[in-house]
């Protein structure tokens, strides 16, 4: 496992998504993942495994100030006082003292100033209870704003090699933000790709490790693929014994359409 630092705050280039994972199951891959060396885990109040996954992080024995742990902010709740109440009872969840990184999980359907929002979480940073504050599906614009009155670290977004996120890139490059990938196979397409799958053949690789392979090489993003398959579990971690050529990078970074798979009612307006 490799780590990027972001602002001074090192985190793992690889995570484990648990969107849809909960209960038995949530808990038996997180402790397959931390078993297989991920120490980074993403979660969110919006998910309901936040007590699945304290529950393995409490019985895999592994310090807990070793695993990198994210949750996020519920899109309804991002009132100051809902926030605080919000992430008392997400610690509480995850029986520990406080998560690594909070985010504002979709930005505020309902009128709430991001300031607002910040501030509160600024709060609980000064109060030890998070470590770094983030946002996740902002847009580039939104990501701006949110700058304006914060620290952010990181902006998680859709990101695979059909979804091109130049603009955010070129923001994380100038302001030292991490890019978090989710869906970062694209639900497993890019196993179909002819192009992802002749540069999997020259390395020896599975598609979907390319893709992986492809985001971790870039220097401000991190990627946190989600599975339920042991299997997969162990090939997504296996991403660290192989490098893609300059021109293996491009040529992945030329698939992206804007072929976007995660788009709900209440995202906001997409710049790309």
């Amino acid at each position: 496992m490799i780590t990027k630092t972001f602002n001074s705050l090192r985190v793992p280039a690889l995570g484990l998504g648990t969107w849809r994972l909960n209960g038995s199951a949530c808990r038996k891959i997180v402790l397959q993942a931390l078993d297989i060396g991920y120490r980074h885990i993403d979660t969110a109040d919006a998910y309901g495994n936040e007590q699945d996954i304290g529950d393995a992080i409490a019985q895999s024995g592994i310090p807990r100030d070793d695993i990198f742990l994210t949750t996020k902010l519920p899109w309804e709740k991002l009132r100051g006082d809902e926030v605080i109440s919000s992430v008392r009872e997400s610690l509480k969840k995850l029986q520990t003292r406080y998560v690594n990184l909070l985010l504002i999980h979709w930005p505020s359907t309902q009128g709430v100033p991001v300031e607002e929002t910040l501030e509160a979480m600024q709060v609980l940073k000064a109060d030890g209870k998070i470590r770094a504050i983030g946002v996740s599906n902002f847009t580039p614009a939104l990501l701006q704003e949110a700058m304006q009155h914060a620290n952010i670290l990181c902006n998680q977004v859709e990101y695979h090699p059909f979804l091109s996120q130049t603009r955010l890139l070129e923001l994380a490059t100038e302001n030292d933000l991490m890019i978090t990938a989710y869906c970062p196979i694209a639900r497993g397409k890019v196993s179909d790709h002819e192009v992802i799958k002749e540069i999997a053949r020259n390395h020896g690789k599975a598609p979907t490790q390319v893709a992986l392979r492809w985001l971790v090489q870039q220097e401000n993003v991190v990627a946190i693929p989600k599975t339920a398959n042991p299997d997969h579990l162990k090939s997504n971690f296996d991403i660290f014994d192989f490098e893609l050529s300059e021109d293996e990078m491009n040529r992945i970074s030329g698939l992206g359409e804007g072929r976007r798979l995660i788009d709900p009612e209440f995202a906001p307006q997409w710049e790309n």
